[in-house]
C-alpha cells in the first residue's frame, strides 16, 4: 500500500502551478523526503523479495533488462553532456523495476490483492477530490499559470497536468471494474463511477476516448487469439502513423485534419518535428536520459531551435522519446522488453488463468499503456504512476504464465499456520 501511495500521490500531492519556478527543471525534482521515502520503500521491498521463493522474478528478464542499462549507462557516461542526470534516472528506473517485480509477491491472494487496490483506489480518490473541493487553485487549472493557461477550468486533482489526471482516472476505472468482479461490486463500482466522471472533467480527449477503446479491444484481444499480434503491432505502428507522422508528413497531416481530427494533436506536432531534428543528428545513440529536453543547451540554443516546443518537458510520444533517450538501439530492446515478450508470456498462460479477472487486469493495463504512449512520454519515468502500473501489469502477466495463485485456503495466515 505504502509503495502504491508513494507513487499514486507522492508526498508532496498539490503543486503550485502559477509561479515560474515550474519553468525550471530543477525546481520539479523530486523533494528529498520523497527520495528518502523512496530508497527506505525500495530496502523494504527488495529485501522481502529476496527471501521469497519467487524471487527470481526479480529484475527479470535479466539479461535483457541487463542489456538495456548497460546500453543506457553507456550513454549516460560518454555520450550525454548531463551524466549525473542520466545516472540519476537509471538509479530510479531500476528502482521501479524492482519494485513493480516483487509488488505482487506481497499480498496472501487475489482477493487480498483487490481489497488492498480498492482502498488504495478510494484513497487516491478522495484525495483528488479532496483538492476540487478544498484546494480548487491547486488541483483546477487556472489562467494564471506559466506553462499551459489554455487548460484553465480543467480538473487535474493532485497531479501536476490534467492530462496525467486523465490518464490515471482510466487506470482507475479499469481498476474499479477488477475490484467489483473479484472482491467487492458495490465498492468496485464507487471506484469506476467516481473515476469515470473525474476523467469526464480533465478534459483528456485520448483518455476518454481510449477507455471504451481499450476495453472492446482487449474482449477481441482475449477471444480471438490469431488477431493479438496485429492488435497490438499494428495498434501501436498505426498510431504512431497517424500521431507523429501527421506531424512531418504533410499529406498525411491534411488527410487527418479532413476526418475533422486535429492533426497537430494539441500542438504536439511542433514538439515532435522539434524531436525528429533532433534524432536525425545522433539516431544510434540518443541524448541519454533526461539528456536532451529543457537542458540549457535546448532552451538557450537559439539557432535550429527557435520555436515555443524549446520548453517542452518531453516528446510527447514514448516511442519517440526512447530514439531520443538511447537510439534505435535502444528502441529496439525496448520494445523486445514491453511489447513482444508480454505477447509471448499471453500466449503461455494456462487456459485456466486465461480468461479470468487478474489477467483481464494486467492486458487492460498493457494495451492502455502501450496506446496512450503514443501521445505521452511514460517509459523509464521512475516516479510516473502510469509506468509503475505498467511494469505492474507486465510482470503479472509474466506470473500468470509461469506461476500458480494462491489456494483460498492459504489466504488466511492462521489457516496456514494451523496447516503447518
Amino acid at each position: 500500500m505504502a509503495v502504491f501511495l508513494l507513487s499514486w500521490v507522492t508526498l508532496n500531492p498539490f503543486v503550485d502551478l502559477t509561479g515560474p519556478p515550474v519553468l525550471d527543471q530543477a525546481a520539479r525534482e523530486t523533494s528529498l523526503l520523497n527520495e528518502v521515502a523512496s530508497i527506505g520503500l525500495f530496502a523494504c521491498m527488495l529485501s522481502f523479495g529476496l527471501v521469497h521463493p519467487l524471487r527470481r522474478i526479480i529484475f527479470q528478464p535479466h539479461m535483457l533488462l541487463a542489456l538495456i542499462f548497460i546500453w543506457l549507462g553507456f550513454i549516460s557516461l560518454v555520450v550525454s553532456r548531463y551524466p549525473f542526470q542520466g545516472v540519476k534516472g537509471m538509479v530510479l528506473a531500476g528502482i521501479a523495476i524492482v519494485n513493480a517485480s516483487v509488488f505482487l509477491l506481497l499480498p496472501r491472494s487475489e482477493e487480498h490483492f483487490a481489497k488492498l487496490l480498492g482502498v488504495g483506489c478510494l484513497i487516491v480518490l478522495s484525495v483528488a477530490y479532496f483538492g476540487i473541493v478544498f484546494k480548487p487553485t491547486l488541483s483546477i487549472h487556472q489562467a494564471s499559470e506559466a506553462l499551459d493557461p489554455m487548460t484553465a477550468g480543467l480538473w487535474r486533482g493532485h497531479f501536476r497536468h490534467k492530462n496525467d489526471a486523465a490518464i490515471a482516472m482510466t487506470i482507475m476505472t479499469f481498476f474499479g471494474i477488477f475490484v467489483m468482479n473479484a472482491w467487492s461490486r458495490p465498492v468496485g463500482l464507487v471506484i469506476a463511477c467516481l473515476a469515470f466522471f473525474f476523467l469526464t472533467h480533465t478534459g483528456g480527449k485520448t483518455s476518454t476516448a481510449l477507455l471504451p477503446a481499450v476495453l472492446i479491444v482487449a474482449w477481441i484481444f482475449e477471444k480471438i487469439r490469431v488477431l493479438r499480434v496485429p492488435i497490438v503491432v499494428g495498434g501501436i505502428a498505426l498510431f504512431n502513423l497517424f500521431a507523429v507522422g501527421s506531424a512531418v508528413i504533410r499529406p498525411l497531416g491534411e488527410f487527418v485534419s479532413s476526418l475533422g481530427i486535429d492533426a497537430t494533436f494539441t500542438n504536439r506536432a511542433d514538439v515532435w518535428r522539434l524531436a525528429f531534428s533532433a534524432v536525425e543528428e545522433q539516431p544510434l545513440t540518443g541524448y541519454g536520459i533526461r539528456g536532451f529536453w529543457q537542458t540549457s543547451q535546448l532552451v538557450h540554443g537559439g539557432g535550429l531551435v527557435e520555436t515555443w516546443a524549446v520548453q517542452a518537458a518531453h516528446a510527447h510520444n514514448s516511442y519517440l522519446e526512447m530514439i531520443l533517450m538511447m537510439g534505435v538501439p535502444g528502441l529496439a530492446l525496448t520494445l523486445l522488453w514491453l511489447v513482444a515478450l508480454p505477447l509471448y508470456h499471453i500466449s503461455r498462460i494456462p487456459a485456466a488463468s486465461a480468461h479470468t479477472d487478474l489477467t483481464r487486469l494486467f492486458v487492460r493495463i498493457w494495451l492502455y499503456v502501450l496506446f496512450n504512449a503514443c501521445l505521452e512520454s511514460l517509459f523509464f519515468q521512475g516516479s510516473n504512476p502510469l509506468w509503475m502500473t505498467l511494469l505492474i501489469a507486465i510482470y503479472g502477466l509474466n506470473l500468470q504464465a509461469s506461476a500458480a495463485l494462491a489456494p483460498a485456503a492459504y489466504a488466511e495466515p492462521q489457516e496456514a499456520l494451523a496447516r503447518a
